[in-house]
């Protein structure tokens, strides 16, 4: 019985997908719910498993084509059999090509050839031939998956030889591509503008220092970082600023009763903006397990297409890669979003005196058709208050 195998089903906001990498060739076993193949959308990949054990009968869109939702992809043959491979099949490739040494690898002349014409490197080929002699064929294999992929997994190296000028080409990935797009739009469509202020982590370092171990304790290993302390003193602030709570939607202005605060996550795929969803009801604890969840699944590429809905609300930190100034560009339909910055030691006159304190910039871009640079400033001013003496967030003051 033929078991066919579609696409999932994209939320309204994705009209189509790419297919990205299949993890199985036909006349493979398969086995229920292991991974078939990757779908990658506009904001994430999703994994297609098999609903049965069986054998895949035949594949019917290849790797780089785009489908769109409950598209056919291919089908299993139910309760089948692989069928068991040719006892002298690895060793006939291998038989009539001369093998060339390539540091500690045996490789064939075309298969070396391809290889270089691919970009890829043979130490990451596993030979199937003779004494292990890497055959065309594992190159094919090999370089298979789309380039999406390989431009995802890793930033793209080229390897020059003295004297030599090498350009290398690859297609954008689609997430890539879209985040361009939405780039590009928010600073041709939005009258942005960025105001900038600075913070003494002092207090916090001190409140956090005091109470790290006591906090990962009683919270079963969820640690205290700084973002959580962000995310309270900007769910504060945009409470008593309306305006940088809300969003543009045509000519009309979309106010938030709620704060959904999204928090830029990097991943081998690009950027990626989870949202913690109410985080007015949220305590640290719950807002930085979260956000230690959306990291990890960043870097699996798990993260969801419904954590990436809606959001009304954007921190981003380029501190955690030493940026010590930046201007964020606002996230659409949004009309804010802030930067947090790496903490530096700075000489600061404090009631007279030159004291050494650590400072971060923060920086606000909003949209000034919504709301007024007094407003912004004000929004980073309170925020900046609430971090130098955390017990306003508890005091409500």
């Amino acid at each position: 019985m033929a078991i066919e195998i579609k696409a999932p089903t994209f939320p309204e906001s994705v009209a189509e997908g790419s297919v990205a990498t299949w993890h199985k060739k036909p006349g493979e076993a398969v086995t229920r719910d292991e991974i078939l193949v990757d779908i990658e959308t506009d904001k994430v990949v999703l994994e297609v498993p098999a609903p049965v054990d069986g054998v895949l009968e035949e594949i019917l869109a290849q790797e780089g084509e785009t489908v769109i939702s409950e598209q056919l992809l291919a089908r299993i043959k139910q309760g089948a059999v692989a069928a068991a491979p040719a006892a002298k099949a690895e060793v006939a490739p291998a038989a009539t090509e001369e093998a060339e040494v390539v540091g500690d690898l045996r490789v064939a002349p075309a298969a070396r050839k391809l290889a270089a014409e691919k970009g890829l490197n043979l130490a990451s080929v596993k030979g199937s031939g003779k004494g292990g002699l890497i055959t065309k064929e594992d190159v094919m294999n090999a370089g298979s998956a789309s380039a999406v992929k390989a431009v995802a997994s890793a930033p793209v190296q080229v390897n020059v030889a003295p004297g030599e000028r090498i350009e290398k080409r690859v297609p954008m990935s689609r997430m890539r591509q879209t985040i361009a797009k939405r780039l590009v739009h928010a600073q041709q469509t939005a009258a942005m503008l960025t105001t900038y202020n600075e913070v003494d982590m002092k207090p916090i370092m001190e409140l956090r220092s005091q109470y790290k171990d006591l906090f990962e304790k009683r919270h079963e290993g969820v640690r205290l970082g700084f973002m959580s302390f962000f995310v309270k003193a900007a769910t504060e602030a945009l409470k008593r600023f309306p305006d940088v709570n809300a969003s543009i939607d045509g000519t009309d202005i979309v106010y938030h009763g709620y704060q959904d605060i999204g928090v830029a996550v990097s991943t081998a795929r690009g950027l990626m903006v989870p949202v913690l969803r109410d985080c007015d009801s949220m305590n640290l604890a719950d807002i930085e397990g979260t956000i230690a969840d959306f990291g990890k699944r960043g870097r699996d590429g798990k993260i969801g297409i419904d954590d990436l809905q809606g959001g009304t609300f954007t921190i981003t930190n380029g501190g955690v890669f030493g940026s010590l100034m930046s201007t964020p560009i606002i996230n659409p339909p949004q009309t804010a979003i802030l930067g947090m910055h790496k903490i530096q030691e700075r000489p600061m006159a404090i009631n007279g005196e030159v004291v050494i304190r650590p400072m971060m910039y923060l920086a606000l871009s909003y949209d000034h058709r919504m709301i007024d640079g007094k407003d912004a400033v004000q929004f980073l001013v309170t925020i900046k208050e609430l971090l130098e003496d955390p017990a306003r967030i508890l005091l409500d003051v």
